[in-house]
Order: C-alpha cells, then structure tokens, then sequence
C-alpha cells in the first residue's frame, strides 16, 4: 500500500505548489473511517482509494481532486458526513465526493432502476464539476484491475456495466487510453477466450514483425529528416477489444487483418502536420478511402489527428496517424489533458466549456437524458448517447452537428433543436429532397423543411437512432394524445351538463374531479377522454353534486369539434373511434341511440381486420360496437337500418406485437398432397394457421377456408399472393362473409356440449 510521503511526492513531482497539508489530511481521514475494512481481495479497504488517487497523479491531476480519490468512498461506506466533510475539507471537495456517492436502495424496486438512478445523479453531478467523472473512471478502472476477486456472479455484470457506460465515457472524453484498458478488461471477463486468442497471436506477431517495424520507422524518419522535419516515429499494438470488434463487423478472421500493427509521427507544429503527409503521400502508395483529417473537422471529443493508410515495404499495408505533442496528450488523456483545466478548476469552468467540445457535447446530452424517461429507457438512451460511432453533417448555415452513425434527418432536426424535430415534415440532403428515412454521411449538408402546425407520428420513435430524438417523439406524441383526450374529455362534460340541464361552475367542477378522484380539472377530463371514467358516472357524480337525481337516460356519443376527435374504447386497444363528419344529420342519427359507453364490448368482423385495412365501426341500438374492412359485403346490410356508421383506424403505437386473425378462402383440385402444399406455403410466408375448414364442390374439387393469423395487411397478401402461384388452386381471396360464417359454424359444432349429471347418473 501507498504510503502517505510517496503520495504527496507523487504530486508534488508535477505541482510543486500543491496543497500538502489538504493531501495528508485526506490521506489521514480517509485511512481512520475506512479502519479495519478489507476488500475482496483481503486487502485493506483504504488501498483502493489510494489506488485511485495514484492513477489520476498519472493523468497530473490538481491536489483537490487527489483528495477526493481518498475520500471518495466514506460517506458511502463508512460513518462520515456530507456535513463533516464539508466543515473539514470545503464545500467544493465536499460536493464532488456527494456525487460520487450512490443513492441507497431502499425506496428502489429494482436493480436496473438503481442503476440508472445512480447513473443519473452521476451524470448530474459530472454536469457541475467535470472532476467526478474522473475520479470516477479511475475508480472503476481500479475495480476492473482487480475484478478477479469478486465473486463469479457479479463480474460479467459489471464487465458489461463497464463496457456498455464507462468505457464509451471515458472516449467521449477523448481518454483513449483509459477507454482501451477498460475494454480490455471488460473483454478478458466477458469473451475470455476470444481475448486469450487474439492477445496469445498480438504477441506472436509483436515478436515477428519487429523487423518490418524497424525498417518502416528508419525509413518513415529518413524521408522526414531529409525535408528537415523533426519527427518521433512509433509502432503500436491495436487493442484487443478494438480487434474483436472489427473482426465482429466485418465478420472476417483474424488471420484476414492487415492493420492489427499502426504507426504514430508526432511533430512539433500543426504545419509539420501537413508537411509529414505529403511526404508520406509521395514516397508510399496510398490506399483509397484511407484518410481521414480530424485535425480540420475534430472529433467530438476533441480528438484531432490525420489518419492515413499506405502500402510500405514488403507490400504491408501501413496504418499512419499524424499529429502534434499538444494533439497526441489530448489524444491519450482527453479533457484530463486540456491546457484550460488549471484555470477550470479555479473556478472557471465556462472557459473549460467552451473550449471543450468534449465537455461540451456531455453537459448537452446529460441535459436531455435527465428529462424525466423511466430507468429503462435512461439506460438505453445514454448507451446509444455513448456507443455509436458518428458521421458530422452541415446546417445550410455551416453550423456542424455530429450524429451516430445510421441516423436520419429526423435525429439531425432534433439535434439542432427539439422544436425543429417537432416541426420537421421533409428534408434536402444536399440540396436534393430526401425521405426522412435516409441515413446521413459524413460532410452532408441537411435542410430541415418545417411546417408549425406539425406534430411528429409515434412511427418516427422506430426511425430516430438517437436517444434525444426518441425521448422528445415520445414526448410529443403523449402530449399530444393527452390534448386530444382533454379535448374531448370537455365536449363530453359539456353533454353531460346540457343532458343533466345544470350549471357548473369552475369551482364546482374542480370538485367533481375531487369527487372522481382526480387532482384537477386538466386531470378529469384527460381521463373522460381516455374513457378511464364513464359517461355513466360522470352523469351521476355531477348530478349528486348539484343535489339532483339523474334523468333516465344516457349520453350519446359527442361530436369531434377539434381537428381529430378520435377516442378510445377500454374494450378495444389495438382501434381508435371517431363519430364521421359532425353534420346535423349525423347527430340526430346518434342521438336516437342509446347505450353508448366508455366501455362497450367492440366486436370484430367474422371475416376479420388486420393493420392496414381500411375500418369502419357499426354502433348498434344494443350498445355493441362492430369493426369491419371497409370491403366487407356485410356492411351492405346496414345501409338502411338504424345503425350508427364510425370512423375506426389503427392505434398499434407502443402496443406490443401480435398477430390478427383473418379468413381467407380458395378453391383446390382434390389430389395427393395438396393440403400439405397450401400449409408450407403459407408456413414460408411466416403466417400460422389457428383453424380449417373444407367443403367439397365436386369429385375433384373442394373450397378450402383458412383461419390465419398475421401481423399486417402486408404479410397478408404476401400470403395471398404465395397462394396464388401455387400449382392446383385457383379464386384465392379473402373470404366473404358467408364463408367466416362457415368456419365460425364448425368451431360451434365441435364445441364439447355441457352433460347433465343427474341424466348421466341415472343411465
């Protein structure tokens, strides 16, 4: 273990003005509350924190925050204070070992809920002092180091804790090599033997390839010295994750990799930079697509660099990375490296933000992951935050905007603002117009195309790859359905009073909420209009409140005043209803039905609905609601009875997946084999078949009735089509009424009839 003289050398080494009296009381409070604590490994528990501060004297880190690795685990795991850290070492030191603390589990019901609790007072706190993530990730990466002594069942969790969250952190920090061993670390615990086997042939190759690599470095530095360029020449191993990694997209083995070996020239200037590549791109062939200038357009993370690919002696493809000594230490050590940090940690942390753009782009996206999603999505939208790789696209205006890679306008228009994703309704991808489905790429220059009274469909959460995006669709789409419900929910009350023949004053109806159990008057009629209360008992809470009995009767279905009006059914999810048109004529048709309610059994059609068909509900005098395709022959039935005719269309959104039953129909030539044929066809097509019924029409013919199951009119007709080109059948169609009727008829027949067991024990 550390001693406490060795520690304070350690940052005296790069500060000699650092604080020795803060480091050794640090050192000395942290050792007494930790005590007699001991780790898995058997070690005292107080090396652990010393561990941590020796990793971030590496990265030569200020002394308040060295005090804070030996301080960081002592509100959490030993008797100390958030107060009594305060009084002794300073609010700022305080604040920052208080959001290194995790939040206790009692009041959480999971542990994916605490995980992502913790992750988000985490994200918090590294908004409002960039210090704790960085004691942070060298706290984890000391964990990962000694990973082996924690039982087998907690490692592959927080391995993949490691490499879904921290290590993607810590490159978006532009911390590379921290990023690189925390991969590594997580890969060894996860995929053990494809680790064993690519570090066991990266050692091998290491041991082979030291000529080839000492003669590209003295040939590499020959050509640069005679163009008086003072260069240093390094050869480096690439990662064992980021080769795994590549081998897994390309789906290529190892022995097909040709770049597992890259070199780096650091020069003294940005100039040199650009001098270096044209030497190399003069004497070495190059190999297309290969370069890469992240010192014209930087990464995200402020890393900057020019990446390029030569073919070297002995026809070896050479990977080359050109840069500065100030880009090559932000390159390794990312925002711990940033000359502003000093002045950052005084104090000044919008300097730090500004000049960051690493720091920058974090304190954006904590903004919109801390928004108020439930745990699992937090989760999924910080790792898609974190882990996708990015293509950098223009505003018509120059302004740059980076994007994971696979996304669309529709993450673009969030991107620049949560009211342009909102308004989006097309897109010029330079200067051509586009779907919102295109996947961008890098140097595109994207045009949103906006319209104000536009409002993104649930469908696009399934288009947006970002989590920003999908968070402020979701959002969207609930503040616009609750609208909606609200909006009824208030021509429903108004029928209510005009039924009831009452006045309800503003206050009288904040009591009828109260009466409802609702909060409010907002929260009452978004819950009429999502029929969570039925017109029922709306009718006789407001007429018990005016000290009224309730006239016989009940409500007929309101009309849509608004520009949608649509509603739904308890007994119906996968439909919304929409009383048609709002002419006079329709209302007096409604008004002489009755039975309308909330909850009303919805039928569906013998010859069953599937997404995408065309609907339209028939509202019978029982108080019974029927949804039909638009097709059906049935509806010609009810065009001059006392029927009520509703719109129906589809509300599939954040429903899960299912499958809808259909009939369909086909004649069959009577041979060997034939209903086999029919049921691989319709096996192929991925559709299931729940039922059968068969008819004969002749010696050599039958009619053959399916019952199938789909997901969608799309899988249904390619069903029907499949059908259709099968050899022997023929009048291949979705049935008509009178044939659902007759599969519908034997289902009945071959329903098991109650026995009586008086006769059965008396025979």
């Amino acid at each position: 273990m550390m001693r406490q003289y060795e520690l304070v050398e350690r940052v005296l080494a790069y500060n000699p003005d650092a604080n020795e009296a803060l480091l050794n009381k640090a050192y000395v409070y942290g050792m007494q509350k930790h005590g007699s604590q001991t780790r898995a490994s058997g070690d005292p528990y107080f090396a652990h924190p010393l561990e941590v501060a020796a990793i971030l004297t590496d990265l030569k880190l200020d002394d308040a925050t060295i005090a804070v690795a030996l301080l960081h685990d002592t509100i959490e795991d030993t008797d100390a204070t958030r107060t009594e850290i305060d009084e002794m070492f300073g609010t700022e030191i305080g604040q920052i070992v208080d959001g290194l603390t995790k939040i206790e589990r009692l009041n959480l019901v999971s542990r994916e809920e605490a995980q992502a609790e913790n992750l988000r007072k985490l994200l918090l706190a590294i908004a409002q002092d960039v210090r704790v993530l960085l004691v942070k990730l060298a706290d984890r990466l000391h964990n990962m180091r000694t990973l082996d002594f924690m039982p087998v069942h907690k490692r592959g969790r927080i391995a993949q804790e490691t490499m879904d969250i921290y290590a993607p952190l810590a490159g978006r920090m532009g911390m590379q090599d921290m990023r690189n061993e925390l991969e590594d670390l997580s890969f060894k615990t996860l995929y053990p033997e494809h680790y064993s086997a690519i570090t066991s042939r990266l050692s091998q190759m290491e041991i082979s390839s030291r000529e080839i690599i000492a003669e590209i470095q003295a040939e590499l530095g020959a050509h640069l010295e005679t163009q008086g360029i003072k260069a240093k020449v390094s050869a480096r191993l690439k990662s064992a994750w980021s080769i795994y990694s590549k081998i897994e997209r390309k789906a290529i083995a190892l022995e097909q990799l040709s770049d597992m070996i890259g070199f780096r020239v650091i020069v003294d200037t940005m100039d040199e930079c650009y001098r270096t590549l044209g030497v190399i791109h003069t004497n070495w062939k190059v190999v297309p697509g290969r370069f890469k200038d992240y010192i014209s357009v930087p990464k995200q993370n402020d890393y900057r660099s020019i990446h390029t690919t030569i073919v070297g002696p002995g026809r070896q493809r050479v990977e080359l990375q050109i840069r500065t000594q100030e880009m090559h230490a932000i390159a390794e050590y990312g925002i711990a490296a940033h000359q502003l940090y000093k002045e950052a940690i005084s104090g000044d942390m919008h300097k730090l933000e500004e000049e960051s753009q690493a720091y920058n782009w974090l304190r954006s996206t904590i903004a919109h992951l801390t928004e108020g999603d439930n745990p699992e999505e937090f989760i999924e939208h910080t790792k898609l935050e974190l882990f996708q790789d990015q293509v950098f696209c223009f505003t018509p205006r120059g302004r740059l905007i980076a994007l994971p890679r696979g996304a669309t306008p529709i993450d673009f228009a969030y991107a620049v603002h949560t009211d342009v994703g909102d308004t989006c309704v097309g897109c010029k991808v330079n200067g051509t117009v586009m779907p919102l489905i295109t996947q961008l790429h890098s140097g595109d220059e994207v045009e949103i195309l906006r319209d104000a009274a536009h409002m993104p469909p649930p469908n696009w959460e399934n288009i947006a790859i970002t989590g920003k995006a999908r968070s402020a669709i979701r959002r969207a789409v609930r503040n616009g359905a609750l609208q909606r419900a609200v909006s009824l929910g208030e021509q429903v009350l108004m029928a209510v009073i005009e039924r009831e023949a009452l006045e309800l004053s503003d206050a009288e109806v904040a009591m009828l909420a109260n009466r409802l159990s609702m909060p409010d008057r907002a929260a009452l009629l978004a819950a009429i209009g999502e029929g969570r209360i039925t017109a029922e008992d709306l009718s006789s809470e407001a007429a018990a409140l005016k000290g009224k009995r309730r006239r016989k009767g009940r409500l007929t279905l309101p009309v849509g005043n608004d520009a949608e009006g649509w509603f739904s059914l308890r007994n119906a999810q996968y439909f919304k209803f929409r009383m048609p048109g709002g002419q006079r004529t329709a209302i007096k048709k409604f008004a002489a039905l009755v039975g309308f309610d909330f909850n009303m059994p919805v039928d569906i059609s013998r010859e069953g609905v599937v997404p995408g068909d065309r609907l339209i509900g028939i509202f019978h005098q029982t108080g019974r609601m029927e949804v039909f395709p638009v097709e059906s022959d049935s509806l010609a039935d009810y065009h001059d009875s006392d029927v009520g005719w509703i719109d129906v269309r589809w509300d599939l959104a954040g429903k899960p997946e299912t499958r809808f039953k259909v009939i369909v129909s086909m004649y069959s030539q009577n041979r060997p084999g034939s209903l086999a044929q029919i049921t691989g066809a319709i096996a192929a097509c991925d559709a299931n078949i729940s039922n059968l019924a068969m008819r004969a029409l002749a010696a050599d013919s039958h009619e053959l009735i399916f019952e199938l199951e789909v997901r969608d009119l799309a899988q249904l007709t390619d069903v029907l089509a499949t059908l259709k080109r099968t050899p022997g059948l023929s009048k291949v169609q979705r049935a008509t009424t009178a044939q659902a009727r007759a599969i519908s008829s034997m289902e009945e027949a071959l329903m098991p009839k109650a026995i009586d067991h008086k006769e059965s024990e008396t025979a």
